[in-house]
């Protein structure tokens, strides 16, 4: 870890691109331009960070001293330690991040599969975990559409996931979950197993340029059924948008205006087709079809069993925990690491 926490080569670095965008033709090329004034952000956030572990490690060893006789310091120690040992295995966990657009925010879909309405029940539970999960990390997060179940849970939900390595994080979360447990919703008790899957794309620069012709797309408007303010249930403002050639549909309705709703669909289709390009690139065929199995039996990434017994247990890299609710709530961060070091060992 030493050469992540080297502050004094982090600073270099950011020196050379702080006079790279000094230059005068710095901005000819818009698209290098943009790149670099992103790593300049990232690294200053990194020094920041690394700056506020470094004082964390001095603080641990004053405290420590005090800690032999003030209960008060040992307290304060063990919460400062604790601290510390997560910014440890956050930055472990961004070093195995290296991809083109891992550092991007996201654009997440759920899906409701195989289940009926335990399905839709169970993909709201996962909405709420992936939201608490982003709460905890400090990511901002806008819902952008959200259907309604027939009778609980959600048919579907679209999110923007804003924050450092978003998508890189919520990539390895991409797939089908699985959930065992007693039905809520069946009066006689019985064990139910239901399905709802997480798609993610990253979200792209304006300046990458995603071709997108207007005779290839299908734009439908209807009126807008989630709450959110005067706007929503008075005009057709919602918009669904098809993309022919390949059938991608986006859809969003939770902004002010028609106009609004459209601007953000079509930025979700960009990032949608830029994602569906950079699958074609990759040689990673299993784990592409895998992602496009059948929201049901066979193809889950995941299980989360409450009944007979609780465990949630990944499929891919078998690392599993047994308090459900844990996990639930929006503590996920270890599967995401075991899932990064499983995939970095398949590639060497």
């Amino acid at each position: 870890m030493g050469g992540f926490f080297d502050v004094p080569a982090k600073r270099k670095e950011l020196e050379k691109l702080e006079e790279e965008i000094a230059a005068p033709n710095f901005w000819n090329d818009q698209e290098k331009a943009q790149k670099t004034v992103q790593l300049r952000s990232r690294l200053e956030r990194q020094i920041n960070r690394q700056e506020s572990f470094e004082t964390g490690v001095s603080d641990a060893e004053v405290l420590f001293e005090f800690a032999e006789t003030d209960e008060n310091s040992i307290s304060e120690l063990n919460d400062l330690i604790s601290r510390l040992e997560k910014e440890v295995a956050d930055a472990e966990t961004e070093m195995l991040l290296s991809g083109e657009t891992d550092a991007n925010n996201a654009i997440c879909s759920i899906q409701s599969g195989a289940g009926g309405t335990d399905a839709q029940d169970w993909a709201q539970m996962l909405l709420r975990m992936y939201l608490r999960w982003a709460e905890k990390r400090g990511f901002k997060v806008e819902i952008l559409d959200e259907q309604s179940g027939s009778e609980a849970g959600i048919k579907s939900a679209t999110f923007r996931v804003e924050g450092e390595y978003a998508y890189g994080l919520l990539a390895c979360e991409a797939g089908v979950h699985r959930l065992v447990r007693i039905s809520p919703f069946n009066s006689g008790g019985s064990r139910e197993t239901s399905f709802a899957s997480l798609f993610v794309s990253p979200e792209i620069d304006e300046n990458i340029e995603v071709d997108i012709q207007d005779k290839d797309l299908r734009v439908d408007t209807y009126r807008s059924t989630g709450a959110g303010g005067q706007h929503v249930n008075t005009t057709d403002s919602a918009v669904r948008i098809t993309h022919l050639p390949t059938g991608i549909v986006v859809t969003c309705q939770n902004q002010r205006s028609q106009i609004q709703n459209r601007a953000v669909a079509m930025q979700v289709l960009r990032s949608k087709l830029y994602e569906l390009e950079l699958e074609k690139r990759k040689a990673e065929t299993a784990e592409l079809e895998a992602n496009k199995q059948d929201i049901s039996f066979g193809s889950q990434i995941r299980n989360y069993t409450l009944q007979p017994y609780r465990l949630v247990k990944d499929t891919r890299t078998k690392f599993e925990e047994s308090d459900v609710e844990y996990v639930l709530d929006g503590n996920i961060d270890e599967f995401i690491k075991e899932f990064l070091l499983f995939k970095k060992g398949r590639n060497n």
